[in-house]
C-alpha cells in the first residue's frame, strides 16, 4: 500500500507526518527516524527497538564473540574510553 501527501518543512528544519500516514503505520510521539538523502528524496525510516527475544540472540552472540576473542568485563570500559578519544 502506498500513501502520498504532501507536508511543508518549518523555519525550524520541523516537517509534520500526515495524520492518515501516522495512523497507518501507529505511529506515536517519540518515534525515532533514521532520515536518508539522496538527490531530491529523503527517506524516513522507523527505528524499533528488537523484540527482546531477538535482543537476547544479539546479546548471546555478543558474549560468544567476546569470550572467543578473550575479552573480558573490565576491558568493556577501556575500550569504551578508547573509542571517545579517538573521536
Amino acid at each position: 500500500m502506498f500513501d502520498a501527501a504532501t507536508t511543508t518543512l518549518s523555519s525550524k528544519g520541523q516537517v509534520v507526518i500526515p495524520e492518515a500516514i501516522r495512523d497507518r503505520l501507529g505511529l506515536k510521539p517519540g518515534a525515532q527516524f533514521v532520515v536518508v538523502a539522496d538527490r531530491d528524496v529523503v527517506i524516513l525510516k522507523v527505528l524499533e527497538p528488537p523484540a527482546r527475544s531477538e535482543f537476547a540472540a544479539l546479546t548471546a552472540q555478543a558474549r560468544r564473540a567476546a569470550k572467543a576473542a578473550g575479552l573480558k568485563a573490565a576491558d568493556v570500559p577501556r575500550a569504551i574510553t578508547k573509542v571517545r578519544r579517538a573521536k
